[in-house]
Order: C-alpha cells, then structure tokens, then sequence
C-alpha cells in the first residue's frame, strides 16, 4: 500500500498547474438550497457552454426545500481565462441591468420530501449577453445581496478559433500504460494578425474536473494559420477509469446498481450494491456521461417537479486505511471534498460507507483518495486505477486578450472523445 500512496503522491505533484478556484467555483452555500445543474438545453450531456450570436441556450436548476417559494435574484461576473473576475464593466458584458428575479419556479408533487424548484435560461429578455469569456451565475435574496445562496459556472465562445483534436494512448511516457496525451490543433485565421504564442492561452481539463484543468501557454509549432499543440507535457493525463453508474428512477424497484431500497422515517433509503478497488482489475468498458447526472422519476411527466429526496447508501469493499481519506466523487459533489462526501471506515459493513441525499435520477460516480492532511484534490488513481482504453472527455478552451482590453475573451472550444 505504501507504494501507491508514494504514486499517488507524485501524480499530484505532478500536476503542479492544474486549477483550481474555490471563491469562484460552482457552489451551494445555503443548507436550503440542493442540486444544482448547469446545462444546455435539449443536451444534458454536453458542457455548460453556449455560443455567442446563435439560438443556444443555457438552464440553470436547483431546488429549495421546503413548503414555500423564496424572493430570489441572480446577477454575472465575467471571469478571464482563470477564473478570476475581469475587469470589465457590467455594461460591457450585460445588455441591460445586471440583476433579475427568478421567477420560473414551482412546486414538487406528490413527493415525501417538499421542495421548490427554480430555472434560469440564459440569455433571456432581461439579461443578454455581449461579451465570450467565462462566467459565475450568482443567486442571492436581495434583502441581503451580499450574501451569496449559491453560484454556478458557464461559458460563452465565440467559436472564433475553430479547432480539433485527438486522443491517443500511445504517449511520450508510455505506451498502452496508465495515460492519455491529447493532440489538437487551433484555427486562428478569423482573429486577424496576432501572435498566437504570446496572444491564446489554452486550457484543458478531463471530464469537467477543475482539478484537473491544465493551462497550455504556447503551441509546440505554426502551421499556416492553425496553431499545433502536441508532444506537450501538460497534454498528458493519467487516464483513471469509466465512471461508476447507478440509476434509481422509482421507489417500486431496484434500478441499476441499486441492491434495495426501502422508506424509512420521512424518505426512501436506496442500497447501492457494494463496490469493489478496480486498481488491479482488468479494464471493463461503460458507456457513461463522463461524470454527469440526470434527474429522473420513472412516472413523472416532470422530473425536476416528480422526483423525490432520496437517501443513497454508498459501500467500497476495502480493507482499513488510517493513512487515507476516501470522498464519493462526481457533478453532484461540484468538485467539494468534505463532511458531505467524506466516507468513514465500518468494521461491520466490510468497508468504507456513506450516506448522501440526492434527488431521483441516473448518477455517474468514482471514489477519489488522499493522504491524510493534504489540501491537494484527491485522485481516483489509487482506488479506481488508470486504464489507457478508458473513454474520458476533454474540454479545449482557447483564450484571447486583444491588446489593451480588460477581459479575456473565449474564442473556441471543443470537446475530444474516444480513443
């Protein structure tokens, strides 16, 4: 054991530059407040990412328990490249007042656990977009605008600087072993005469972690007008494994990797069945969401109003490690490594246990590990191992900064699947 822990250790410290952003990161603050999506419509599965000047549109979902609606208010923050604030105005970015009250809501039915639900679509009739970049939705009550009750993540691209890639196993450490270089190429003939080794800064990051957001200051070559980034050491990830699946749908049976489910005080409890380390196991292909969920009620016409509270029960099968700390990991944690996901070690289970209320849906997971102590984001290497075959999602963001503007605008992104 203490040989993967010295590997594990020296997976995080070899990614010295990936990024990550707690004061600007997607968050629920309020206890009231529960599952929070981003998404664009009609394409849960894809990034929360919408073009500039097209139809595109983006929700935003998250729900209050509780028997009654809430006076809320949302606003923007336009972030540069690392996701800090910019130092554009509100006027430059947002036509219009950069404040509106949420007023798509409404009640769940017939469910144990009582709860409003609101939705944001963006850009709408009060709030429209001007500027790419980078964004933080804030929702806050206006009797205390200060007070921040949650806020979510999203992208604008212009789509300016068109660009492709790949992924192969096949990398400069190692062939068919434990990682993933990606390759890609960026077009950027629309922006006019820059230079794009001082003018792009790139980022990409693997299923949508922040944690593992990498940022890539320059192309390897030119060729023409597309700029060429491969044989790069920051393009080479440690491919971890395909995501763990459940489904639990409704409250009549067992759905996918649920082993029971039964009421209990005020809710439903759902058993997944127990899992097991993948480290050593041979690669197992799964068609995931890349990490993903989707909520769901089997007889609802409206699963954001139908789906009920539930209470998941989480087992790894593991022996006891004192020198570790195991978290459940996947969209519905938003990248937060505490109490909530934290699990603890029972004798008696066999393993490693944790509870977590979530709303009825299908849910991507992986098990995640550090040393104990470490403020590094824990890696799922150690319990769920790197397998070159696996089918990870990378997101390509390219970034441009005229000279003497005040905010980095998004010109391209793509997402690279497969292998």
């Amino acid at each position: 054991m203490k040989k993967f822990i010295i590997i594990l250790l020296l997976v995080m410290s070899a990614c010295t530059n990936c990024f990550c952003a707690e004061d600007t990161a997607t968050r629920i603050f309020s206890p009231r407040m529960r599952t929070l999506k981003a998404a664009v419509v009609d394409n849960f599965m894809s990034p929360p990412v919408i073009r500039i000047g097209t139809d595109d549109r983006l929700y935003i979902k998250f729900d209050e328990i509780g028997e009654d609606n809430s006076y809320l208010e949302y606003r923007l923050i336009h972030c540069n490249a690392d996701w800090q604030p910019s130092r554009l105005s509100e006027s430059e970015y947002v036509d219009g007042f950069n404040s509106a009250r949420i007023e798509d809501y409404a009640f769940s039915r017939a469910t144990y656990v009582h709860y409003v639900n609101y939705m944001i679509t963006l850009p709408n009739d009060d709030m429209r977009i001007m500027h790419s970049g980078n964004y933080l939705l804030q929702v806050y009550d206006p009797d205390e605008p200060d007070e921040t009750l949650l806020q979510c993540r999203f992208q604008v691209s212009e789509n300016g600087a068109n660009s492709f890639g790949s992924i192969t196993s096949r990398t400069d450490m190692g062939h068919n072993s434990e990682w993933q270089q990606l390759a890609f190429t960026a077009d950027f003939s629309a922006l006019g005469n820059i230079n794009p080794y001082q003018d792009l800064i790139v980022y990409v990051t693997q299923n949508d972690r922040a944690d593992t957001r990498r940022i890539v200051r320059s192309p390897l070559r030119l060729n023409g007008q597309q700029a060429v980034y491969e044989h790069l050491n920051d393009l080479i990830f440690p491919a971890s494994n395909e995501y763990r699946r459940f489904e639990s749908t409704s409250n009549n049976f067992a759905g996918m990797h649920v082993d029971s489910l039964r009421f209990m005080g005020t809710n439903y409890h759902v058993w997944l069945k127990p899992d097991s380390e993948r480290r050593d196991s041979e690669y197992s292909f799964d068609r995931t969401q890349h990490g993903r969920f989707i909520i769901r009620e089997y007889n609802s016409t409206d699963s954001d109003l139908g789906a009920d509270y539930i209470t998941v029960h989480f087992l790894l099968n593991a022996e006891e490690n004192p020198a570790l700390e195991l978290f459940v990991d996947g969209e519905f944690t938003h990248g937060l490594y505490d109490r909530t996901n934290r699990m603890t070690y029972d004798s008696a289970a066999g393993g490693y246990v944790l509870e977590i209320p979530l709303k009825q849906g299908a849910y991507n997971y992986q098990y995640v590990a550090r040393p104990v102590g470490s403020v590094a984001a824990p890696s799922p290497s150690l319990i769920e191992g790197n397998k070159y075959e696996t089918d990870n999602e990378y997101s390509v963001e390219v970034f441009y900064r005229p000279p003497g503007a005040r905010g980095d605008r998004l010109v391209g992104f793509r997402t690279v699947t497969g292998m």
